[in-house]
């Protein structure tokens, strides 16, 4: 299985930034003290550890299907492309896309499939995948796929009511049955060779959707906090998910909801002699859902975007499908025609609040 092989362990001398440690079944139970906790890391860092998920399982049998495909020749692999357009359904090779304004190259190959065609199987939603996704279709990427929704509906339930509005407005708006961009993504970064230990395999980003659900083995994953210019690492913790709120659910929050900026680099000290494997299952509304903030659906989000003084950065008029679509199609390497096209694949991270993010993943090392 990817990622389990024997490898050395987290150092312990880099800069990392602790997570609150979120108890899944206490959520789904309803402890308040519990609820409390995730509504503290989703305001403030808008990153959280999640124990007790009960997907390792799931998560195992992802794993296993993307070695299988990641094996797969490249001229194969490459018969499932995404393409320049902004469908985010897929192979994507390493290079393919910008990780800043520079147009320097990622690191990573991942294989996006689809919520709806994991759904839908055997029938055809967006798109064609390769014969091993199809192998596991019924082991493998449907039972993570649902056990993912079951966990991010109930984590969005909980945020729903500390927002002040009617019970399942949230997931209204990301409705199972409708067409998303919701989507499984197995990620493969390969051994640094040499690089620099600020190597970006991903680029500075946040992230498109509404809740992430992220599975790693080894370190790379770094944040900038709230009022820092540095980055920090994330320790990966055996049996805990890392999960963080996206652009979707800040917005329709006013703001109150964190999406943070980060990155993927080159693992920690002797970590970077082995390949990295990740997992993660991004959530995002359905397809023609407007992202703006709920503010006639919530007093107390209607306060938080009053107090923000540019309500228009509350009203994007764009489309959640809309939404996505620009910022993949701006980060593909063809399209990176200078720093305009980058910043045209931009999130939440351009607002002035958090404009020194954007500079600083420009141009600061690792610490």
């Amino acid at each position: 299985m990817p990622g389990l092989t024997t490898v050395p362990p987290f150092p312990d001398d880099v800069p990392t930034h602790p997570l609150l440690v979120v108890d899944y079944q206490l959520v789904k139970q309803g402890d308040q003290a519990e609820i409390d906790k995730l509504w503290d890391a989703a305001t403030k860092l808008g990153f959280w550890y999640l124990k007790n998920h009960e997907a390792d399982a799931e998560v195992d049998a992802m794993f296993n299907m993307a070695q299988e495909t990641m094996q797969l020749p490249l001229e194969e692999k490459m018969k499932y492309e995404q393409g320049d357009g902004g469908n985010n359904f897929g192979y994507k090779a390493a290079g393919a896309n910008a990780v800043d304004e520079k147009g320097n190259l990622d690191t990573v190959e991942f294989l996006n499939v689809a919520k709806d065609d994991a759904l839908a199987y055997p029938r055809k939603v967006h798109r064609d995948y390769p014969a091993t996704v199809y192998a596991h279709m019924e082991d493998a990427v449907k039972p993570f796929v649902l056990k993912t929704v079951g966990i991010c509906n109930t984590l969005m339930s909980a945020l729903n009511d500390k927002l002040g509005l009617a019970k399942g407005r949230l997931n209204e708006l990301h409705q199972l049955g409708k067409e998303s961009y919701c989507q499984t993504r197995c990620i493969k970064n390969p051994p640094a060779n040499g690089a620099p230990a600020d190597k970006q395999a991903l680029g500075a980003h946040t992230d498109y959707g509404s809740l992430s659900f992220l599975h790693n083995r080894l370190g790379g994953l770094q944040v900038m906090p709230p009022g820092h210019t540095s980055w920090y690492y994330i320790k990966p913790i055996p049996g805990h998910a890392i999960c963080n709120v996206g652009d979707a659910l800040a917005i329709m929050s006013g703001g109150i909801l964190r999406s943070n900026v980060h990155r993927v680099v080159t693992p920690p000290k002797d970590q970077a002699a082995y390949e990295r494997w990740s997992l993660v299952y991004f959530h995002r509304p359905h397809n023609g859902v407007l992202l703006e903030a709920l503010t006639s659906d919530s007093e107390q989000i209607a306060a938080a975007v009053a107090r923000a003084g540019d309500p228009a950065r509350f009203r994007t008029g764009e489309t959640a499908d809309a939404w996505m679509m620009r910022r993949v199609r701006m980060r593909r390497t063809k399209n990176m025609t200078g720093p305009e096209a980058w910043r045209q694949s931009l999130g939440t991270e351009h607002n002035a609040d958090d404009a020194r993010h954007a500079q600083a993943a420009q141009a600061l090392p690792v610490y």
